[in-house]
């Protein structure tokens, strides 16, 4: 697996031909009612069979591409480490042992090492900011009706 400090940020050239590349793929993709379309290497002239939704993610590379966004692709079941994991979540490693030895993220232990499943820190995340969007708009709801948003 490729590291983070191996990722470089695409260069204009690159975000260009990817901002092209992704509008005739986003067009292209409305149109697809295969599982398995068929691409033409123009060089090659190789036709080969992708499944749909490989062709999907390559439109979102393309996208995040063209915006000047490096991109890193992971398997979802790969295991990381307590320190990737940490950085992925944004916050300490120890804070991260701390919510791994309460049960707040599953993981498993290799000898001392602690090892966490990419797909499981990412479940985490996504559970932890639908709790702050719910406390955000319990306190908006809160402020409104004490009458601090009116003028």
């Amino acid at each position: 697996m490729e590291s983070i400090d191996e990722i470089m940020r695409p260069t204009k050239e690159e975000q260009k031909a990817a901002m092209e590349s992704y509008a005739a793929l986003a067009s292209t993709l409305e149109q697809i009612h295969s599982d398995y379309p068929e691409i033409e290497i123009e060089e090659t002239n190789e036709r080969i069979k992708i499944p749909l939704n490989a062709l999907k993610l390559l439109a979102k590379i393309l996208k995040e591409t063209s915006q000047g966004k490096p991109i890193s692709i992971v398997p979802i079941a790969t295991e990381i480490t307590t320190q990737a994991a940490a950085e992925l979540i944004g916050c300490s490693r120890p804070h991260l042992i701390k919510l791994l030895e309460k049960g707040e993220i599953k993981f498993t232990k290799i000898g001392k090492h602690r090892r966490i499943k990419y797909q499981d820190v990412l479940e985490y995340k996504k559970k932890i900011k639908s709790e702050q969007r719910k406390l955000l708009i319990e306190i908006m709801k809160s402020d409104e009706e004490s009458g601090l948003y009116d003028s």
